[in-house]
C-alpha cells in the first residue's frame, strides 16, 4: 500500500471522456509519437497505466506495452479494451514486473499521486530497475502554480466555467495538496470530488533521478517539442540509464 488515492469503480467508468483535454487527438497524438520514438524496437512499461489512454494507441504503433496500475477497477477497463496488454495491479513505487524495457513512462502528473517524497524517490528507483542499459524514463508533470498565489492565500483555481470549477489547495511545508472538482449538470445537480497529491519541482525530479542512477537527457515544455522556460507550466523530462 502507498499513500496514493485508490480510484474506485465509478471513477474508472467515467474516466474515458473523449471530450477531456488529454483525450483530444491533438494532445494524444504528439504524446504517442514522442513515446514511440523513444521506445524504438524495444518494449515499453507504463506506470499508472489507468484505463489505457496512452498504452492502447502506443501498442497500436507496434510497441510491446505493459502496464502497472494501482486501481483494480482501472486495470479491469484497460484489460477489457486491450486484452493483449499485460497489466499488473500494484503501486508504481514498489511493484516489479518481469523483463527489461527500453522505455518506462509516467504521464499526466501521475507521479504526484504518490504523496510522500520517499515514495516518489522509490518510483524513480523502480523505473531505473526496469530499464535496460541505455533505456529512458519519461515523466509528464506540471510545474506547481503556487507562484500565482498572493500572500496568505492557500488555493489556486485551475478551471472556471459554467459546468465545471476546480481549484488546488496547497500546504507549502509538506508540498502536499488537494485538487477540488465541482461539476454542475443540466438537471441542477452539483457533484464534488477531490484527489490528493504531492507536488515536486523539476530540480527535485533531477535529484531523484540521480539517486536512481539516471541522467537528464532533455526537458521540454510539451510533447510537441516546445522549449522549457521559466514560464512553462509543465514539463516533459527524459532521463537515461547509462549503457
Amino acid at each position: 500500500m502507498t499513500s496514493s488515492d485508490l480510484w474506485d469503480e465509478e471513477t474508472a467508468e467515467s474516466f474515458d471522456d473523449p471530450s477531456a483535454d488529454k483525450f483530444r487527438p491533438e494532445v494524444l497524438t504528439p504524446t504517442v509519437d514522442f513515446l514511440a520514438r523513444l521506445a524504438g524496437d524495444g518494449p515499453a512499461l507504463e506506470f499508472a497505466a489507468g484505463t489505457g489512454r496512452v498504452a492502447v494507441p502506443l501498442a497500436g504503433r507496434g510497441i510491446a506495452v505493459s502496464g502497472i496500475e494501482y486501481s483494480p477497477h482501472m486495470a479491469a477497463r484497460l484489460r477489457a479494451k486491450a486484452p493483449g496488454i499485460p497489466v499488473t495491479v500494484g503501486d508504481m513505487a514498489t511493484t516489479a514486473v518481469p523483463g527489461s524495457y527500453t522505455l518506462v513512462y509516467l504521464v499526466w502528473n501521475s507521479i504526484g499521486n504518490l504523496c510522500t517524497q520517499e515514495e516518489q524517490i522509490a518510483c524513480f528507483a523502480n523505473a531505473a530497475g526496469h530499464l535496460s542499459p541505455g533505456g529512458r524514463f519519461v515523466i509528464e508533470l506540471w510545474v506547481p502554480g503556487i507562484r500565482r498565489m498572493p500572500p496568505g492565500q492557500a488555493a489556486v483555481p485551475f478551471t472556471i466555467g459554467d459546468e465545471q470549477a476546480g481549484f488546488d489547495t496547497y500546504d507549502l511545508v509538506t508540498q502536499r495538496g488537494t485538487s477540488h472538482h465541482y461539476r454542475r449538470f443540466p438537471d441542477g445537480r452539483v457533484t464534488y470530488g477531490y484527489s490528493n497529491f504531492r507536488y515536486l519541482w523539476p530540480a527535485e525530479c533531477d535529484l531523484m533521478a540521480r539517486l536512481a542512477g539516471l541522467t537528464l537527457e532533455q526537458r521540454l515544455a510539451d510533447w510537441d517539442g516546445s522549449p522549457f522556460t521559466a514560464d512553462s507550466e509543465s514539463h516533459i523530462s527524459v532521463w537515461r540509464k547509462p549503457i
